[in-house]
């Protein structure tokens, strides 16, 4: 997945130089060698000048470009990391961005023994969208820090966004604490298409309550939700890019193909599925370009192993790593220094 994210990036740097080299070639078939140098000919200058200025915009465009692509880097590094086990439980993200820099992100956040779980899709996309990212991940990460209640921790991040000078974009965020040691989720959504929990015995439960989107209303109010995370249980929430993704026949994804592609991974690990369910909507889409970047996390207890201590364990799909060839020391659910931001 990351190596075509990857190549779509390369192929869209290249593209606007690809642009003016076609625009240019027309001064080059139409001027001959010999008009160019004959003694005072203003279409000579003028071809030069223009050349030159071809040339200018050329290189700013390749350095725009290169800022571009190293900013939607670091933003890959804020949404990190995209692979987690914790105790009993595991999660897999990754985003799909239809351009440079995502509108939607994800993020694990280490808070005591819970976990926090962010998901969320800011209006628009491109440069606006990446900035507000890294505004609202720092919003997220304080309020969580703060609040042991997510619909406090959303609330706060509303009123932050709605006080600010600037007209800040609306933003669907949702937000959840596993509470590992009582095996409980606790969450609220604000705005984004209801997560799904799926059953060990492959039932449904969609994760609605929570309240508006945030940057609407100042003092917009929110609730809490909790459900229990039974062992095998698994959690996909999604952006809206996941079930309005469409075909060649301009057909939608939606809400019946995704439970139906959840149900066929139950039992899976995280990752897997993870990346079963992109795997099942960019086949969906067949040569048709998402139009909304594509965004998915999973999070699943395991069922108990017997006689094997967890080791808690992150890991950034975008930054491949050698595993290393000995065994690690032993360490405690939870506790690894490399597990998180």
């Amino acid at each position: 997945m990351m190596a075509l994210t990857e190549r779509m990036l390369d192929s869209r740097r290249t593209a606007p130089s690809n642009q003016l080299v076609q625009a240019a070639a027309p001064l080059d078939r139409e001027t001959s060698a010999q008009d160019l140098a004959a003694p005072g000919n203003d279409l000579a200058e003028n071809v030069k000048f223009l050349r030159d200025e071809l040339n200018t915009l050329r290189r700013d465009q390749a350095k725009l470009q290169q800022a571009i692509f190293e900013a939607a880097q670091v933003q890959r590094r804020l949404c990190a990391p995209r692979e987690l086990n914790w105790g009993e439980f595991e999660i897999a993200g990754e985003i799909f961005p239809v351009r440079h820099l995502s509108g939607d992100f994800l993020k694990v956040i280490q808070l005591g023994s819970a976990l926090g779980l962010a998901v969320g899709d800011i209006a628009g996309k491109g440069l606006s969208a990446g900035i507000w990212q890294a505004h609202l991940l720092g919003l997220i990460q304080r309020s969580a820090r703060t609040h042991l209640s997510p619909a406090r921790a959303v609330a706060e991040v509303n009123h932050e966004l709605c006080d600010d000078e600037v007209e800040p974009p609306m933003t669907a965020l949702f937000f959840a604490r596993i509470e590992t040691r009582k095996n409980e989720l606790v969450y609220c959504n604000a705005g984004l298409p209801a997560p799904l929990l799926l059953r060990s015995d492959k039932s449904l439960e969609r994760l609605d309550k929570g309240g508006p989107m945030l940057g609407a209303m100042r003092n917009a109010v929110f609730q809490d939700g909790s459900v229990s995370l039974n062992p095998g249980d698994m959690l996909v929430a999604y952006s809206d890019g996941v079930t309005e993704c469409r075909n060649t026949q301009d057909d939608e994804f939606e809400m019946e193909r995704l439970t139906s592609a959840a149900r066929r991974v139950s039992g899976v690990s995280a990752s897997k599925a993870l990346f079963s369910l992109l795997g099942t909507v960019l086949d969906f889409a067949d040569s048709c370009s998402p139009g909304d970047d594509v965004t998915l996390l999973v999070a699943r207890r395991r069922v108990a192993i017997k006689n094997q201590q967890l080791q808690s364990r992150a890991k950034d799909f975008s930054v491949p790593r050698r595993r290393p060839t000995s065994p690690s020391r032993t360490k405690s659910p939870g506790h690894g220094r490399d597990s998180l931001e």
